[in-house]
């Protein structure tokens, strides 16, 4: 299997990513065969060589005609109408239009709006469909069968952009690697970008370090600001040594702790605490301690970057005076939470899916709950009619 693995050390963004891809072996007439099949005018995209802090790598340059390009307000469903009629791939048509969908999410929700309503800047709507579909596009061509990605770094400090002075990262890069692990560093200014962002994360089986390989090739893709650091994107393809499953991989931090001496009665508002501060599981497991005393082991998983938070908490709110705490790897399926309707009416599901084959599918307890207490009838009676319909959906 060729896999792809990207590694942000400097962030990514939309040109990054084509650059890094061109840098690696993807040819330039190649990749403007690709996306000549949208069918777009007025616009042109070259690579050159450039060394950033000594080390070289290609920068993708698209140039776009301002004037003809103003003349265009593009929304969400003329970028989905120009891929349709579009002769590219169908393969690369649905990916592209899921990455620009995820963008128009991301925005709707940061603007308080719908995704109809989500207006994609003239030019940068040009920029942003060359990067997207260039992407996708050249991962094509260059076979990879997989792509894994590095946690992101976002810099910090603000960005000027259409919508005004905002924070690093973006509000809308923001939504978009939200539940992705994710570090800021001491770089001022705008590391990774909402189209890199929108392509990595749509794109990416897993996140956190480099899968086994052997390595074919290697490509750095450059920034346009001059940084601290190289402004650059690595990626790195090779064959993989190890069959890749397709499930998500990322890493977790575990922190645990052993409690001999705590009314067992806090352990309730331990657990709801936790869990409102975002912990993605907490469980208690009874166990013997020193002198044969009973004890409890609290073990808490969250996000690498939530470890302090946490740790603070449970030594502020908890009888504990130290905790261990540890990085694991993590595999999941990719899961998606979907609204079925049932005879007592919508209820949403936890769906999972490998391959593109439901694995498991199983409904929202809180929303049976919700529904059994509003329409009075037993919640047993909501679970087995979700259960009932769970089974068609999944078959």
């Amino acid at each position: 299997m060729k896999i792809a693995y990207f590694d942000c050390f400097s962030g990514a963004s939309g040109d990054m990513i084509l650059g890094s891809l061109m840098d690696a072996g993807l040819e330039l007439e190649q990749l403007n065969k690709e996306i000549a099949k949208l069918h777009l005018t007025c616009y042109d995209l070259q690579v050159k060589k450039v060394l950033k802090k000594g080390i070289g790598g290609s920068q993708a340059l698209v140039y776009v005609d301002e004037e003809h390009h103003r003349q265009h307000h593009r929304h969400l469903r003329d970028i989905e109408e120009i891929i349709k009629k579009s002769t590219l791939n169908e393969s690369v048509k649905q990916k592209s239009a899921e990455i620009f969908r995820r963008l128009a999410e991301a925005e709707a929700k940061v603007h308080q709006t719908t995704i109809e309503k989500v207006h994609f800047h003239e030019v940068g709507a040009m920029d942003a469909m060359i990067d997207v579909v260039g992407a996708v596009a050249g991962l094509a061509a260059l076979k990879i069968d997989k792509i894994f990605c590095s946690p992101f770094r976002v810099g910090t400090g603000t960005v000027t952009c259409a919508h005004g002075t905002l924070p690093v990262p973006a509000p809308a890069t923001l939504e978009l690697i939200r539940g992705k692990p994710v570090s800021s560093c001491e770089i001022k200014g705008e590391l990774l970008t909402p189209t890199g962002a929108a392509i990595l994360t749509t794109l990416s089986s897993g996140f956190g370090p480099m899968p086994s390989m052997t390595v074919k090739a290697i490509g750095y893709g450059a920034g346009t600001s001059e940084l601290a650091i190289p402004n650059l994107l690595r990626v790195v393809i090779g064959d993989a040594l190890d069959e890749v499953a397709d499930y998500e991989t990322e890493q977790v931090a575990v922190i645990e702790t052993s409690i001999d001496d705590m009314n067992p009665e806090m352990y309730d508002y331990l657990l709801q605490k936790t869990l409102d501060m975002g912990v993605m599981d907490i469980f208690l497991s009874p166990l013997q301690m020193k002198k044969n005393r009973p004890g409890t082991l609290v073990t808490v998983i969250c996000r690498p970057e939530a470890v302090m938070k946490i740790s603070d908490f449970l030594i502020r709110e908890t009888t504990t005076i130290g905790l261990r705490w540890r990085v694991d790897n993590r595999i999941k399926a990719h899961r998606t939470i979907k609204k079925i309707h049932t005879k007592y009416g919508p209820i949403k599901f936890k769906v999972a899916e490998c391959s593109g084959e439901i694995v498991n599918i199983s409904p929202e307890y809180e929303d049976c709950k919700r529904v059994a207490l509003e329409k009075s009838i037993p919640l047993k009676a909501v679970m087995e009619a979700a259960q009932s319909v769970a089974f068609i959906h999944s078959s």
